[in-house]
C-alpha cells in the first residue's frame, strides 16, 4: 500500500543576510526620527538652540524637549542652560559620544542599503 503524500511542514532553510542581523544592532535612541533629527542638525552645526532646533525640526516645544533630554541622557548631546536677561537661553552641542554613535548608526544603515541592493 502507498503511502499518502504529506507535505513537509518544516520551513524553508535560506541563508541568512548580513542584513537581518543589522537592524537589531540599530541603535534605538538614534533611530527614532526626531531624535535622528536632532544629532544630524548638530552634526551639521556646532551647537544650535533650542528654538533653532524647534524650527529646524518643525516640532513643539515638549516634544523637542523629551527626545533632547533622551540624547542627553544617553550622553549624546550636552544642554547648556543660561540667562539673556531674563530670558532662558538653551544651547545644544553634539558630544564625541553623539558623533560615534551617529557614525555607527549610519554605517548600519549603509550596511542594509548595500545587502538589499542587485
Amino acid at each position: 500500500m502507498a503511502r499518502p503524500f504529506r507535505r513537509d511542514t518544516a520551513p524553508a532553510r535560506r541563508p541568512k543576510l548580513q542584513a537581518e542581523a543589522a537592524p537589531r544592532a540599530l541603535d534605538r535612541i538614534i533611530h527614532e526620527r526626531l531624535r535622528l533629527g536632532i544629532v544630524s542638525a548638530l552634526a551639521a552645526n556646532e551647537q544650535l538652540t533650542f528654538n533653532e532646533l524647534k524650527r529646524l525640526l518643525n516640532t513643539s516645544d515638549g516634544n523637542l524637549s523629551v527626545h533632547a533630554r533622551k540624547l542627553e541622557d544617553a550622553g549624546y548631546i550636552t544642554c547648556e542652560k543660561t540667562f539673556e536677561g531674563r530670558v532662558p537661553r538653551t544651547v545644544y552641542r553634539l558630544t564625541p559620544a553623539g558623533r560615534r554613535a551617529l557614525d555607527k548608526y549610519i554605517a548600519h544603515m549603509e550596511a542594509i542599503i548595500k545587502a538589499v541592493r542587485p
